[in-house]
């Protein structure tokens, strides 16, 4: 615990596609939305999933009142152009070449499918960057014995750490790791080009939001010699994100949304963004005065009280394999998965 105070104190002082037709669209993935030159727009009234297809690639798909579009297969079908993956609907562009797509497929019946048939992808594959905020909630400030920070508390995962709704996250070794614990988290989507923006700016650069989960090892995060925050934090598959990206205008203010977690059915975790030290205006403000934040970056906003670390040390049961965990945030769903 000794080395997580100094880190915060140091902080707080500074496919149903025919063969032809699939390898068209492969194709097309492969060269991305390069020729795009449109207005770089930010998604609205969208809710998208990742659909992990039998070749291995994961592509879109769009949630609707009807069931999801393949966007993939819609593409091929309607022989229409959209951003295959959410992070080049994003870091690229052609927002309007999605919507165009997904008028045309309601309309028509296209490419629709079960939601509950769906193997899910990652959302995000290739993100810029993942910024990640500690001690963001004041109860769980309360809960570990710290003050609450003067500035957000700034760290980073990699893109290892990404994985999907319904991933089996492989625990590492007992020689490496033992103490591992859940952190429901609300994920901001950045949609345009932020530098220096001012609080009262702030949301307008968002793009949308997911629910997510900072997997840790808190041995490796606090009791390695001076505290090894990269190494518990950003073990592979230990940064879930599902099972919707939900753009902005649906969500509205983030900063008022229930939040809370279950591991093996039990209620742990429990509170709203409204316990928030800094908020999403803020965050995202104060990010941006250090480093440009690009399109499709993401940020973890921190995790409320009712963490493992946060129990008396008797208490501490700490997760293992075969442990079934759901990360729920309000009108962003349920993320779930599994320990192995």
């Amino acid at each position: 615990m000794s080395s997580r105070r100094n880190f915060l104190k140091g902080a707080a002082s500074s496919v149903g596609v025919t063969a032809a037709l699939a390898a068209s669209v492969s194709s097309a993935a492969e060269s991305g939305n390069s020729h795009y030159t449109g207005v770089h727009k930010m998604p609205r009234d969208t809710k998208l999933v990742s659909i992990k297809n039998a070749d291995g690639s994961e592509t879109l798909g769009v949630v609707t009142d009807k069931g999801v579009i393949d966007v993939r297969a819609a593409c091929a079908k309607l022989r229409m152009h959209s951003p295959l993956t959410l992070d080049q609907l994003l870091q690229e562009g052609d927002a309007d070449g999605l919507e165009k797509l997904v008028a045309r497929a309601k309309t028509t019946g296209t490419a629709l499918v079960d939601e509950a048939s769906i193997k899910h992808g990652r959302l995000f594959a290739k993100p810029g960057k993942i910024v990640c905020v500690g001690l963001n909630y004041r109860q769980h400030a309360k809960e570990i014995g710290m003050q609450a920070p003067r500035v957000p508390p700034l760290f980073s995962k990699y893109n290892n750490s990404l994985a999907a709704q319904n991933a089996v996250i492989e625990l590492p070794a007992k020689e490496i790791s033992t103490k591992f614990d859940y952190e429901t988290e609300l994920l901001i989507v950045i949609g345009k080009r932020a530098r220096n923006v001012n609080e009262a700016d702030a949301l307008g650069y968002v793009a949308g939001y997911c629910t997510s989960n900072d997997f840790s090892a808190r041995d490796l995060q606090l009791e390695l010699p001076n505290g090894q925050w990269m190494i518990g934090k950003t073990l592979d598959n230990f940064a879930p994100i599902g099972p919707y990206f939900v753009s902005a205008d649906m969500v509205g203010d983030p900063n008022k949304l229930k939040i809370e977690t279950w591991v093996n059915g039990e209620l742990r975790q429990s509170s709203s963004t409204n316990d928030f030290i800094f908020n999403t205006q803020q965050m995202i403000s104060y990010i941006s005065k250090h480093w440009t934040l690009e399109p499709g970056d993401i940020i973890f906003t921190g995790t409320p009280q009712g963490v493992i670390a946060g129990y008396p040390k008797d208490k501490q049961v700490w997760l293992k394999a075969g442990d079934e965990i759901v990360s729920s945030i309000e009108k962003l769903g349920k993320l779930k998965f599994k320990l192995a």
